[in-house]
């Protein structure tokens, strides 16, 4: 029996909103699929909404008799800050009024790693710390967590932030040997959010169970989210394919990275 009558997913034309598509559909009747891109054809239990974050009246109408909804869409990683503004700052306030105003029960959505980018690789770091971002895309993160979070206290609605590392079906260079989140482990975290009977505002770093660790997610055991995937299956594959990198590169410096070695988009 499933668990939802109706499960709203966003950025479902996305790789990892492709994936929950499939793995999270029998939790419940129907399934509610939102992206600014082609879905393809709607199964015979999910509904295709497509449009544009940005567009209030949509977020209204797609968070209509919903009960809960996992959120990956907006822009997906570093961008001019217009665009950035516009899909994960207006797009996702438009998301929590659609939710407020349509009683909505929970939200779990796709925070990053980037929010806190800038700290340096030697600190392993909980979900307490101030937050450090490293792009415009870090940003509006922060500015993500910052919304769940007064949403929470002001009108009791809950939301799991999902700070994802690098989440691809196998780690993919030296510093993912760290921040990778296997799929299968992923679909779990997202399940673990949706299913924890009570959340408030949770803030969990979305990683694998990795020898090298730089986040520490004892703050949100209440999920009961456990990884079992290890990127060490993967080191000797990687390390025969990339030079031993600069430890003074930003990129293996600090936990953002690319993203923390990036010149300033916008530039």
């Amino acid at each position: 029996m499933a668990r939802f009558n109706r499960l709203l997913i966003t950025g479902a034309a996305g790789n990892l909103g492709g994936h929950l598509r499939k793995e999270l559909a029998p939790l419940a009747d129907h399934l509610r699929l939102s992206d600014i891109s082609d879905m393809g054809p709607a199964a015979a239990n999910e509904e295709i909404f497509q449009g544009d974050v940005a567009d209030a009246d949509l977020m209204m109408e797609i968070t209509r008799d919903v009960d809960m909804v996992v959120h990956l869409g907006g822009q997906a990683n570093e961008h001019t800050w217009e665009t950035v503004l516009n899909s994960n700052i207006v797009g996702f306030y438009n998301m929590y009024e659609g939710c407020r105003k349509n009683g909505v029960r929970r939200l779990v959505w796709g925070s990053s790693n980037h929010a806190i980018g800038f700290y340096p690789r030697e600190q392993v770091i909980d979900a307490s710390v101030y937050p450090r971002p490293d792009t415009n895309y870090g940003v509006s993160k922060v500015f993500g967590e910052a919304l769940a979070q007064y949403y929470w206290d002001k009108y009791g609605f809950e939301t799991v932030s999902i700070r994802i590392g690098s989440c691809f079906p196998k780690p993919l260079d030296r510093r993912m040997l760290t921040t990778w989140l296997s799929y299968p482990d992923f679909k779990h975290l997202v399940e673990r959010c949706l299913i924890a009977p009570r959340v408030a505002h949770t803030v969990i770093y979305g990683v694998s169970d990795n020898d090298m660790k730089l986040w520490d997610n004892h703050m949100a055991a209440h999920i009961g989210f456990r990884p079992k995937d290890n990127a060490e299956a993967y080191r000797a594959e990687i390390e025969a394919a990339s030079p031993e990198p600069d430890p003074n590169d930003l990129f293996i410096a600090t936990h953002g990275g690319s993203f923390a070695a990036a010149p300033h988009y916008d530039d």
